[in-house]
């Protein structure tokens, strides 16, 4: 437990210097720079959108121009069988739909979600992490994880409350 977002962030740099994997921080609100501190680079959620549009926008074009050509080839007033300028609403569309749920899906599965449970809950000290304490917490699964080289490191940078929770 740290008490300012100050101390946190300081804290976060030297969690990520000493080489740990799978911890986080919980706060009460968001600390600007708390994402470099912690080592976290860009979001790989707007490549997946990019994907999804692109596909839903292909989608879009393919369908009309299968149906105008083979399914059912109909000429109206000379137009040609098919044309993008009459599969763009379609396919912008297909675009939208698809980039949606490129979006929803990408971040489900590069955060991990349902995650229904977390041994961080059963902390009775947690609750105030949405109010006025900051937390840092390092997972048991993290490869550098040591329950005594680890709480030594928690109590060198700060921490307040260092407390080692069982799955």
């Amino acid at each position: 437990m740290f008490e300012t977002p100050g101390t946190v962030l300081r804290a976060a740099e030297q969690v990520r210097d000493a080489g740990y994997r799978r911890w986080d921080c919980i706060t009460p609100f968001p600390i600007h720079g708390i994402d470099k501190a912690m080592g976290i680079g860009r979001s790989r959620v707007p490549r997946i959108s990019l994907c999804g549009g692109i596909t839903g926008f292909c989608t879009g074009m393919s369908m009309i121009w299968f149906m105008d050509k083979f399914d059912y080839p109909l000429t109206v007033g000379g137009k040609p069988f098919f044309s993008p300028l009459f599969a763009f609403p379609v396919s912008y569309e297909l675009t939208i739909l698809f980039t949606a749920f490129a979006t929803i899906g990408g971040m489900f599965v590069l955060n991990g979600l349902p995650m229904h449970y977390h041994p961080v809950l059963n902390y009775e000290n947690i609750k105030r992490g949405t109010d006025d304490q900051f937390f840092i917490v390092i997972e048991r699964a993290d490869p550098r994880f040591n329950p005594e080289n680890t709480k030594a490191l928690l109590e060198r940078i700060g921490g307040k409350e260092i407390t080692e929770l069982e799955a």
